[in-house]
């Protein structure tokens, strides 16, 4: 695979997860065993992505001792968690204003070359882990993509929780998008089809972060960076999760509580315990 490099955005304040953000990054909050930015960074390494660049920003900075190696606990630790072929970068996004600032902090990380871009709040589990990434890199070299984004099908109701696609033609395994639109209204929504936090972009996008103006919260919206991308005659690419794929957004209590739950009940020592203490607790409801 070509494209070695990967952006994670860590830099958001986790608001809707007060207070237990108050001194901690949303992303080191565990599900199951391990920080959620952990199964971000295992995710991106089984596809083959080794060089991996963390926007981050203010009381982040457990991010990176997180992603240290700890001499100082010995033989308590087992095994390192993570692949030590990888080499991780760090950058301050000293104002955080939307991800399209983020992602245009990577400028000089990518060296003009195409990259993916995987949001640390948001675990793609099931089937292969690391086919999604995979899938979506094949796709975009061979169509010679502007941006190849991930899409999952939502509710009527949640769309407005999310940037939508706008396809072109007929919807596939992969599709052409003609247009994104930013949390629609579910009557105005075109379709059901949400961005699903994993990107591939092709560096043109930095010009196109550059062009577009801020949103209405004041933020530039990558969605609107990338709806400038299809004005400079790029293509954008859909690719739809599968069927055994899944994303948990870890960005309100309740996703964070769901998430949790299915760690812990698929968890391989302790999973069967938690279903038996579980059913206990439904049958005192």
């Amino acid at each position: 695979m070509s494209i070695t490099k990967a952006v994670i955005p860590v830099a958001g304040l986790g608001t809707r997860l007060l207070p237990a953000t108050k001194s901690q990054p949303k992303e080191m909050l565990p599900i199951g065993r391990k920080p959620i930015v952990q199964y971000v960074v295992e995710e991106l390494a089984e596809a083959g992505l080794d060089n991996i660049l963390f926007v981050t920003g203010q009381k982040k900075r457990s991010i990176e001792d997180h992603f240290d190696f700890s001499p100082e606990l010995g033989d308590k630790v087992i095994e390192r968690d993570f692949p030590e072929h990888l080499s991780f970068f760090y950058i301050r996004q000293t104002n955080p204003n939307g991800l399209g600032d983020a992602i245009s902090y990577a400028k000089k990380f990518t060296d003009d070359n195409s990259f993916t871009v995987a949001l640390g709040d948001s675990v793609i589990m099931g089937g292969d882990h690391s086919s999604l990434l995979k899938r979506m890199v094949e796709i975009h070299e061979n169509e010679k993509a502007g941006a190849t984004v991930a899409f999952m099908e939502v509710t009527e109701e949640d769309v407005r929780k999310y940037g939508i696609a706008k396809p072109k033609g007929r919807v596939g395994a992969s599709f052409e998008v003609e247009e994104l639109i930013e949390k629609p209204h579910p009557s105005e929504a075109p379709s059901r089809l949400a961005i699903a936090a994993r990107y591939v972009f092709d560096p043109a996008i930095f010009e196109a972060i550059k062009r577009t103006p801020a949103g209405r919260k004041g933020e530039l919206e990558i969605t609107d960076s990338m709806n400038t991308l299809l004005k400079m005659g790029k293509k954008i690419i859909g690719v739809k999760l599968r069927a055994d794929e899944h994303r948990y957004d870890v960005g309100g209590f309740e996703t964070y509580f769901k998430a949790f739950i299915d760690f812990a009940l698929d968890d391989p020592e302790y999973g069967y315990m938690i279903r038996q203490y579980m059913r206990k607790k439904l049958k005192e409801v």
